[in-house]
């Protein structure tokens, strides 16, 4: 069920200073809906982690990691919120239902390992590449250490998914692993469209739109293929997945990769 969600007092709390000429209508056609896109997409990863750490515990395994988690991407949901008030913006908007699979097909550790593969170590890993490359971009100020801040909790998030992946994988038997070796190819799939549907492929006007967080796509896309492929996928290989041949398949699987059954959640590219 859609809800309304209305950040705007907590966000008018933590608003950040930012200089006049950031508010040039010209920069604010950018700045405007990717602040919106972040706001929406950390303020829903929070019920993703959450879904998380519901399915750990059905599983055996402990979810207090995962529900921490789910209370940070809250509060990156408000700092984003508040950098979009301070830009003129207004902090509301229909958040839409978390369509968070729960892989039914597979046995309950199974359907973690996909999840977190999912979640953790591909969403989560190209989260903090693409956010460490906005930030770098950034001088310093108020904006860079609020990325700073969100950027440490993601590097968290993703570690937890490779070190929980590497508990997991040990207890899997040859038939699980051969069976997320095929989901692999579905959750790259996800990936991809999830990626190039909120990174834009022009360029950006640079300048200080880069300093209002406001990346350049054609750049941000070459940095997702480079992390899935330089990072992601070797990972994944140390691990014994077939990693290489899931990601060259993933365009073969594209259509099926929707399917909340088969699926991954996903989440929202950063600079969207």
């Amino acid at each position: 069920m859609s809800a309304f969600v209305d950040l705007r007092s907590l966000a008018r709390e933590k608003a950040p200073a930012l200089p006049p000429e950031a508010l040039q209508e010209a920069l604010l056609v950018h700045a405007l809906p990717t602040w919106a896109g972040r706001m929406k997409n950390e303020h829903g990863s929070a019920r993703v982690f959450r879904h998380l750490a519901e399915q750990l515990d059905r599983a055996g395994l402990d979810g207090a990691a995962c529900r921490e988690f789910a209370e940070e991407e809250r509060r990156h949901g408000v700092l984003c919120a508040a950098v979009l008030e301070a830009l003129g913006g207004q902090a509301v908007f229909v958040e839409e239902p978390c369509d968070y699979p729960l892989h039914e097909d597979a046995s309950p550790l199974e359907a973690v390992a996909r999840n977190v593969l999912s979640v953790c170590c591909l969403s989560e890993t190209v989260a903090v590449a693409l956010i460490g490359a906005e930030r770098l971009a950034m001088t310093q100020g108020p904006l860079r250490d609020l990325l700073e801040s969100i950027l440490a909790d993601e590097i968290g998030h993703a570690r937890f998914g490779w070190k929980l992946l590497h508990e997991i994988v040990p207890r899997l038997s040859p038939r699980e692993r051969a069976r997320v070796d095929r989901y692999l190819a579905l959750a790259f799939a996800d990936l991809e469209r999830h990626q190039l549907a909120h990174i834009s492929d022009a360029s950006s006007p640079g300048g200080l739109a880069a300093e209002l967080g406001v990346c350049d796509g054609r750049d941000m896309r070459a940095l997702f293929y480079r992390t899935a492929e330089e990072v992601i996928v070797p990972r994944l290989e140390d691990l014994g997945f077939a990693a290489r041949a899931a990601w060259d398949a993933r365009r073969i699987t594209a259509c099926a990769s929707s399917s909340a059954s088969s699926s991954g959640p996903g989440r929202s590219a950063p600079g969207s």
